[in-house]
């Protein structure tokens, strides 16, 4: 599976972003077509870390399509720009 479910925390799910290299969650103000294996998410999904550890701001800003994520070029790693298959999660 690629997106997985947080179990305390109803409507509210998280897969991992490899270009970040951590995991992204998204609740219900974001739609998710239930497929765990194939997920597609709207609308695109923006982080934001702007605080410790991190002393500059980093981006990440991306779409969830059918299984794979599409970096937009406002990311600030090596990913931006590029369209990759989401890992597994475990």
């Amino acid at each position: 599976m690629k997106v997985l479910p947080i179990i305390n925390d109803p409507g509210t799910y998280v897969f991992e972003c490899p270009g970040c290299k951590c995991s992204h969650k998204i609740d219900s103000k974001w739609s998710y077509n239930g497929n765990p294996d194939k997920p597609t998410l709207s609308p695109s999904v923006l982080v934001r870390m702007d605080r410790p550890p991190h002393p500059e701001v980093k981006i990440c800003h991306s779409f969830v399509k059918d299984g794979n994520i599409q970096f937009l070029s406002d990311c600030t790693h090596e990913l931006a720009g590029q369209t990759v298959e989401l890992p597994e999660l475990e």
